[in-house]
């Protein structure tokens, strides 16, 4: 019993002793055999420390892993409070604010929520370009008005196309606005409208709007000709105009290949709008004459009918005239009625 008392009363085993005591309290490690000696204390206090350490750091990269893995969903959501405490100070309208929140559902669930000029704008100029063509150069080539262009233009637009996303109802351009850029339709659908709201036309993925302002060509120069509204949600690709005047700097060729191009499809546009155009003048034409024979119908009946009173009064007027004749036939020859009457008796007797 000495001896065990005496072990501790040594200055080195209080000082492993308080050690391994207080590691074992902070650690909270339980259920370990009692060490004996020195060394076995300042061991096992080592070994405490390095396992707490170790789970520590695969706790942390745990943490880190979930934490990056909301990264993206956080930084959107705290962009979506910010427009929602926005909207709320300046009072929008609950219409515009639901718009607003599913425009932003959208991106979410399409995973549009970075823009692609802060991912590529890291890279080298050659690699953004290659990055470029592989994303966007199969939808350029679907547009028409692209088809007969060399492929070093065609990769000097890629660079220039910015993405957008519309919603539903939108209208992306308006007839009668300055046309500054030019839309290819990658996902969705679109209709060209009248100005009264009817549908003109469809416009699906691969088709293409607003190259004809953009190019100055047809007789309304750079004013939209029509009105394009978003059916549902669509990503569009927009071309700007001082984009594609850059590029034709340096392809002048292609001005002409476009134009010819943009005149081919504004004809095939406008034919069966002239013939709509020409169907409508016949039935205004047709309506016109209906219209002018009504009248003309209308006036041959009053004309017959004042035909019929003018007879009717020349009737009467004869009918008197007899009559006042026969007055005065009667007051000539006052006995021709009676020479008249007695004729037949004198025969008779």
């Amino acid at each position: 019993m000495d001896g065990h008392v005496n072990k501790y009363n040594a200055t080195s085993m209080k000082y492993a002793f308080s050690l391994y005591w207080s590691t074992q309290t902070m650690t909270t490690i339980g259920e370990v055999q009692q060490p004996t000696e020195v060394w076995e204390y300042f061991y096992l206090t080592f070994v405490f420390l390095v396992g707490v350490m170790i789970f520590a750091s695969v706790v942390g990269s745990i943490g880190n892993v979930i934490t990056n893995l909301r990264a993206n969903r956080n930084l959107f959501q705290d962009r979506l409070d910010n427009l929602k405490e926005y909207m709320g100070y300046r009072k929008v309208g609950k219409d515009l604010s639901n718009r607003i929140i599913r425009w932003f559902d959208y991106l979410w669930a399409q995973n549009h929520t970075f823009e692609e000029e802060d991912v590529l704008k890291y890279l080298p100029d050659k690699l953004q370009a290659e990055m470029a063509i592989h994303v966007h150069l199969a939808t350029l080539k679907q547009v028409e008005l692209f088809q007969n262009c060399e492929s070093g233009f065609l990769i000097a637009l890629v660079l220039k196309l910015k993405h957008q996303v519309y919603s539903p109802g939108d209208y992306v351009c308006r007839k009668g606005d300055i046309g500054r850029e030019m839309f290819i339709v990658k996902q969705g659908m679109l209709q060209v409208t009248a100005d009264d709201g009817r549908a003109l036309a469809t416009l699906s993925d691969g088709s293409y709007f607003g190259e004809i302002s953009l190019l100055n060509v047809g007789k309304n120069g750079n004013r939209r000709t029509a009105n394009v509204r978003s059916v549902g949600y669509s990503d569009l690709f927009c071309l700007r105009k001082e984009d594609l005047l850059h590029a034709l700097n340096d392809y002048p060729e292609m001005r002409e290949v476009l134009k010819e191009a943009a005149r081919q499809k504004l004809a095939r546009d406008a034919k069966p709008q002239q013939e709509e155009e020409n169907a409508e003048n016949e039935r205004r034409i047709s309506f016109t004459n209906s219209v002018e024979l009504a009248d003309t119908l209308g006036k041959r009946l009053e004309d017959l009918e004042k035909l019929v009173l003018t007879l009717a009064k020349e009737i009467k007027t004869t009918n008197r005239s007899v009559v006042t004749l026969q007055k005065q036939l009667t007051k000539v020859y006052p006995h021709s009625r009676d020479s008249g009457d007695s004729s037949p008796s004198d025969s008779d007797s």
